[in-house]
């Protein structure tokens, strides 16, 4: 059986192991004639595909070197055609066996689609209007195993591109672009807080506790200590100590680790932006959150208005404001100003089934939660959350039952999260001391007592205000990719067998 090398052809289940034992057999006859396709250290580029497209006028009937993976061919005796996929893109090279000599051609002719090759020539336009290469040199770099997919733009199987993301990048380059936008979108980020004066830090990402956030952890073990340890699923705790040390504007961009469920919004690891500011409240970190997505969609694509799945949204400011209690009343239809029991009936009249006795707050929180999201398409800030679901955040004045809070909704999806933060120690120890009777009843998701956080709150902590922002998530509304799975390199998959 022979592969065949002029196109890349469809490969059977049957026929995988033949074309493998056939590009093994060449690897060996490379090698026993001396010319190891692995042994070249470095290669002396000259452009990228995309430089010579864009640099055509000055470039035509110059010489350039570039490298690449040859990801088809066509051979026509004498000469042939075939493409070269580097960084930037493809671009087509022009090999006649006079120009690069009888015998480097003889090799080309054996070599597979997939090869890493360097190409020397000089710059042209064939007659069909192709800006190409003609080579004047080829050298092998390095050769591939095992066949690319079907025709190139055949891999198509969601499981496989996620686990073999190398292939997925060289079958279907599109998506090596949503990655360089993630690159420059977090690169914005950046930019914007930095020009407003912000210092990024790093914190631990292994815990003696796991505190920040209410989500259970990941535990591991560390053998020169011999005690548990977690990996952290959020840094906040640790922020707002270097509020109370006295950095008054910092931020974190990292990794989080949470061991839950797995969806198109949830992988167990993700990253995250947390940011806090001193002498603020949780309306700045409103006006910080509407300003830093404008910032980043105007830096990286110059509009404000996207597609996501087939929706236009636009983040023009100012955002549209909402209470929780406002919410569910436009919503659902629930009016929570009424007392609990009168909530309950009328719930039941909706056909809204509640656990039996839920907490005021808890109740709220509940039917906005399952009943109120699927409504919140454009961007939103929903405010003053239920004191129950938000141990770290500072009562509101107004009305004790709810805090200074606000998650920030876009394509029915919660994206952020933000409080005027808690400083009162006191009351911060309570609200821990109840997390932890939830968490001995059984919740694992259910906060630790930080005896050390109340301590750094008893040195005194200024007003503070804090943001969090799902950074895999922004990502997913500027590039419209439907999974979280399709903005992660390497997203957790279940091993096979």
């Amino acid at each position: 059986m022979e592969e065949n090398n002029n196109t890349q052809e469809a490969i059977t289940e049957e026929d995988l192991a033949g074309v493998i034992q056939i590009r093994r057999d060449k690897l060996d006859e490379l090698t026993k004639e001396g010319r190891n396709p692995y042994e070249l250290v470095k290669f002396d580029k000259t452009h990228l595909s995309r430089q010579i497209f864009d640099s055509y006028s000055a470039l035509e009937g110059c010489d350039v070197t570039i490298a690449g993976r040859m990801v088809s061919r066509r051979i026509m005796g004498k000469a042939s055609f075939f493409h070269i996929l580097d960084n930037d893109g493809k671009i087509q090279v022009y090999a006649r066996r006079e120009d690069v000599g009888e015998d480097v051609y003889a090799e080309f002719k054996k070599w597979d689609v997939g090869d890493i090759i360097g190409v020397t020539g000089f710059v042209f336009t064939t007659q069909k209007g192709e800006i190409s290469i003609h080579a004047k040199k080829l050298t092998l770099l390095s050769k591939s195993l095992l066949p690319l997919p079907e025709k190139f733009h055949g891999l198509k199987d969601p499981d496989l591109r996620y686990r073999q993301r190398y292939v997925d990048l060289i079958a279907n380059p599109e998506v090596k672009d949503v990655f360089k936008q993630r690159s420059l979108i977090i690169r914005a980020i950046r930019e914007y807080l930095d020009n407003l004066g912000f210092l990024e830090v790093d914190t631990p990402v292994l815990n003696t506790l796991a505190g920040g956030a209410t989500a259970r952890p990941f535990i591991t073990h560390h053998n020169a200590l011999d005690i548990d340890m977690y990996m952290r699923i959020a840094p906040e705790l640790y922020l707002k100590r270097l509020i109370v040390g006295g950095f008054e504007k910092v931020y974190e961009l990292g990794r989080q680790f949470r061991n839950e469920g797995m969806d198109i919004r949830h992988n167990p690891e993700f990253s995250t932006l947390e940011l806090y500011q001193a002498y603020v409240d949780y309306h700045a970190m409103m006006e910080i959150t509407e300003n830093l997505y404008v910032y980043v969609a105007d830096k990286v694509y110059g509009k404000r208005t996207f597609d996501y799945q087939g929706t236009e949204i636009n983040l023009d400011k100012p955002w549209a404001r909402l209470t929780m209690t406002d919410a569910v009343k436009k919503y659902v239809g629930l009016d929570f100003n009424k007392p609990i029991e009168e909530v309950y009936k009328d719930a039941k009249a909706k056909g809204i089934e509640l656990e039996d006795g839920l907490s005021w707050g808890n109740a709220l929180y509940t039917v906005f939660d399952q009943y109120v999201e699927e409504f919140l398409v454009q961007p939103i800030f929903i405010l003053d959350y239920p004191v129950e679901v938000s141990p770290l955040a500072k009562r509101k004045k107004s009305d004790p039952r709810l805090t200074e809070r606000f998650e920030f909704f876009i394509t029915n999806r919660e994206m952020g999260n933000a409080f005027s933060e808690l400083n009162d120690p006191i009351d911060q120890r309570a609200r821990f001391t109840e997390q932890a009777r939830l968490r001995e009843k059984g919740d694992e998701e259910a906060q630790m007592l930080d005896e050390d956080f109340v301590t750094a709150l008893e040195y005194g902590m200024p007003p503070t205000g804090g943001l969090g922002i799902g950074i895999d998530r922004m990502i997913m509304l500027f590039t419209n990719s439907y999974s979280i799975r399709d903005v992660l390199l390497f997203p957790t998959m279940k091993p096979k067998g």
